[in-house]
């Protein structure tokens, strides 16, 4: 895993364990930090948080194992639903909203599940599981999800004092919410390939925020809100947490959508590269309106729901037609 570049020197980084843990006023400069990373920079490095280290070690030595199956093998993965919310989605499928090319990826999705008579049994298909061959999978990754899906409850939690609603306003839209693990896998740069091509072109997540455990390969760069590219190279441990789609749309754009890329290697490894974003969705029923404190002269966008809003985005990057 490589240092944390030198560019992220204005960038907080954050305890999470002072919102957690920590007395009032480390709770206080928290929020405030967090608040100010998401809408001044787009995002916040994470430390002393319950995402165990051992869990990602494990976890990027059983994507690697998963990913030297061969193609028919991951292809037989592939839900029969379409869309790429649940199981394997192959190499050169999705594209960045608006590029003419393939971005270079290949990746599996785990989704939530709830039981058939729960009210969003229709919207979360059941999640699809490698047999046998890499019989860790499951267990892992549901336990990943599971711890990333409460460091991004907290955040969330955290973001309700600066933004002036209730302290279980975000919680209540994102605990039985529409979240994704999404394992990547990005190969090495094939001969031939379009130079238009990248591993992932640049784009703004969907989602309320993002959380991505550090990559085993650098080449994540996200855009600060005075445009300029900034390399993420954090260290091994640290969450990387961005502000998509949703999160803007709420806020007014007061915490506006990061803009982020995966560009190709550039330093003759041409190696792959293995990352694991978790993005935070709310459930599709939620409305997703603006928030009172962010109105100003008017609310920039209309009322939409969660689901709405997602098959709109699937359609646009490709996924859903």
């Amino acid at each position: 895993m490589e240092k944390q570049n030198q560019t992220l020197r204005k960038v907080p980084t954050l305890s999470l364990s002072h919102y957690t843990k920590g007395t009032e006023a480390e709770r206080s400069k928290f929020i405030e930090q967090l608040f100010i990373g998401m809408k001044e920079y787009g995002f916040i490095v994470l430390k002393d948080h319950d995402v165990s280290a051992d869990l990602l070690k494990q976890a990027y030595l059983i994507l690697e194992k998963f990913y030297q199956l061969s193609d028919t093998k991951k292809r037989s993965y592939i839900s029969e639903l379409g869309g790429g919310q649940r199981g394997y989605t192959a190499f050169g499928k999705e594209h960045a909203k608006g590029s003419p090319v393939m971005d270079l990826k290949e990746f599996w999705h785990v989704g939530r599940e709830v039981a058939d008579s729960h009210a969003f049994a229709k919207y979360y298909p059941k999640n699809i599981w490698p047999d046998d061959s890499v019989a860790e999978f499951r267990p892992l990754f549901e336990k990943l999800f599971a711890q990333l899906e409460q460091a991004g409850i907290q955040m969330m939690e955290a973001l309700t004092s600066p933004l002036k609603v209730e302290k279980n306003y975000f919680k209540g839209m994102v605990e039985e919410g529409n979240s994704i693990l999404r394992l990547l896998h990005y190969p090495p740069i094939p001969e031939g390939t379009d130079p238009r091509c990248i591993r992932a072109a640049a784009h703004e997540d969907i989602n309320f925020i993002t959380i991505l455990p550090a990559a085993t390969q650098s080449g994540l760069q996200l855009k600060d809100r005075d445009g300029q590219w900034l390399d993420i190279e954090s260290d091994f441990g640290t969450l990387i947490v961005d502000a998509g789609d949703m999160l803007a749309r709420i806020t007014n754009d007061v915490i506006p959508s990061t803009t982020h890329r995966v560009i190709n290697p550039n330093d003759g490894t041409n190696k792959s590269r293995f990352s694991m974003p978790f993005f935070m969705h709310p459930h599709p029923e939620s409305l997703l309106t603006c928030l009172p404190s962010c109105k100003g002269d008017g609310a920039k966008y209309a009322d939409i729901t969660a689901h709405e809003f997602l098959m709109q985005r699937l359609r646009e990057i490709g996924l859903i037609k």
